[in-house]
């Protein structure tokens, strides 16, 4: 019985070793959303569903919690739109430009499309806000 016992605790000890032996699991990426504008620097923001985003193709930083609740509404809205092959043409007033690549595809849109797609404006809002914290970046 003891010789049992003994078994069971030592294949409860190498599952616990196995499992903080590099057994790393990757989260998968939100999207990846690229802004650009006349008179203004490209922004790339790529966000992934563990909690981090790079910035500009730097290292990953972590992403507020806030941030990535907001993210991950974000990305199921725009692989619908994707989805919906829905199409924004430019307009004259537009500033910026924006590219997201989700799981579904590839969207473009000017900034003045949020005027009639809500998840537009929030994507928007949130580039700035993530622009300016985790990535350190005024927009």
């Amino acid at each position: 019985m003891f010789l049992r016992i003994r078994v069971a605790v030592a294949a409860v000890l190498a599952a616990a070793l196995l499992a903080g032996c590099g057994f790393d699991v990757q989260e998968p990426d939100l999207f990846l959303v690229t802004r650009t504008g006349a008179h203004a620097q490209k922004l790339s923001l790529l966000v992934n569903d563990g909690g981090t985003i790079s910035c500009n193709g730097g290292k990953p930083r972590n992403l507020p919690d806030p941030l990535l609740l907001q993210a991950r509404d974000l990305a199921t809205s725009l692989n619908t739109d994707v989805g919906a092959k829905l199409r924004f043409g430019p307009n004259a007033r537009s500033v910026y430009s924006f590219t997201v690549k989700v799981q579904n595809g590839t969207m473009f849109f000017p900034d003045t499309a949020a005027d009639s797609r809500k998840e537009l404006a929030d994507l928007e809002l949130f580039v700035v806000q993530a622009a300016a914290n985790p990535c350190g970046l005024s927009s």
